[in-house]
């Protein structure tokens, strides 16, 4: 049974103090992320059957059947276990746009048990209530539009103390969380002071582009700051890596031997900047003219001719035609 401590418990910025009888089980330590399972057939390209594959290895969809573990994401995925096992009131996960974060999300929402409630909230905006009902939303509860905010807080803080007396934890994952301004985030952060003493009963994952890291760092956003316990930043590929993913992504729906050739690689690496996505966009359209040209291998001429053709406009090609 919970008992509410008398009106002066309360803390350091409205901090509610709860106690239970009993306390929830200690979460036990995840499993280092595993290989991913060979990728399931996906929307056929036009060029599937020319290259010997199975499906479109190129799409630009999130998925976590395809997520090729740099050693980035491996660390990335390990931040995000340790916020999750260690009870961090905030995990901050950051990266480019097209950088893998959303999809390490999927991969992580998958592998998570019973024991944890999650509500996933995307391109979150909005005033105080607003973003309490899409929090309320995002893990199954309704949200009527003529609540009060008063009333909203209240269904969400006997949700979080129903899930911790029956054994569970909440995580509330917020996707592109750049675009929570410096209110929104606090009100978040407030909801982090709904503990049972030494408990945590809300963890928030905020996964967002390096806006986000900025926000955060700013003098003002110094409490913020000091409940993050975990964070990464999600870098670019190097030309290495990009080497490994392109065949990675190929290898998954069939290849039996290299389609992509060093100078074509190069170039990718070059143009894109090692962005996962961008680099998906560049490899899906060489591999549409080579298969227009009837060549089972892209090289670098292929990728010179989309560029040329102005078929992939996702980042600014100045001064790519000069260089080497």
């Amino acid at each position: 049974m919970w008992r509410r401590k008398s009106s002066g418990a309360q803390g350091r910025d409205g901090e509610v103090a709860l106690r239970a009888e009993t306390r929830a089980p200690d979460p036990q330590p995840a499993p280092p992320p595993a290989a991913p399972p060979p990728a399931k057939a996906g929307t056929p390209g036009v060029y599937d059957q020319h290259f010997g594959l199975t499906a479109r290895p190129f799409a630009l969809a999130p998925d976590p059947d395809a997520l090729f573990w740099t050693p980035a994401h491996r660390r990335a995925y390990a931040m995000l276990e340790y916020g999750l096992m260690t009870q961090a009131p905030i995990t901050l996960i950051t990266g480019e746009v097209g950088s893998g974060k959303t999809t390490l999300l999927h991969h992580l929402l998958r592998s998570l048990d019973d024991g944890v409630r999650v509500g996933l909230v995307s391109n979150p905006n909005g005033s105080r209530a607003e973003l309490l009902r899409w929090v309320l939303l995002s893990l199954g509860e309704p949200a009527g539009p003529d609540e009060t905010y008063v009333d909203l807080f209240s269904r969400f803080q006997d949700l979080l103390i129903a899930e911790y007396a029956a054994g569970r934890r909440v995580a509330l994952i917020f996707d592109e969380a750049q675009n929570l301004g410096r209110k929104a985030l606090e009100e978040l952060r407030m909801f982090t002071n709904i503990n049972s003493g030494k408990d945590v009963l809300l963890q928030l994952i905020l996964v967002g582009q390096p806006e986000l890291r900025e926000i955060v760092h700013r003098p003002d956003m110094r409490q913020f700051a000091q409940r993050v316990a975990s964070s990464f930043h999600l870098g670019m590929m190097d030309r290495a890596t990009v080497r490994g993913y392109i065949d990675h992504r190929l290898r998954i729906v069939g290849m039996k031997r290299r389609i992509f050739d060093e100078a074509a690689v190069t170039l990718v690496h070059q143009v894109t900047g090692g962005v996962p996505r961008l680099v998906n966009q560049l490899c899906d359209l060489a591999m549409v003219y080579a298969f227009s040209c009837g060549r089972k291998r892209v090289t670098e001429a292929h990728v010179r001719q989309v560029l040329d053709d102005g078929t992939f406009f996702a980042v600014d090609l100045q001064g790519i035609e000069g260089d080497p």
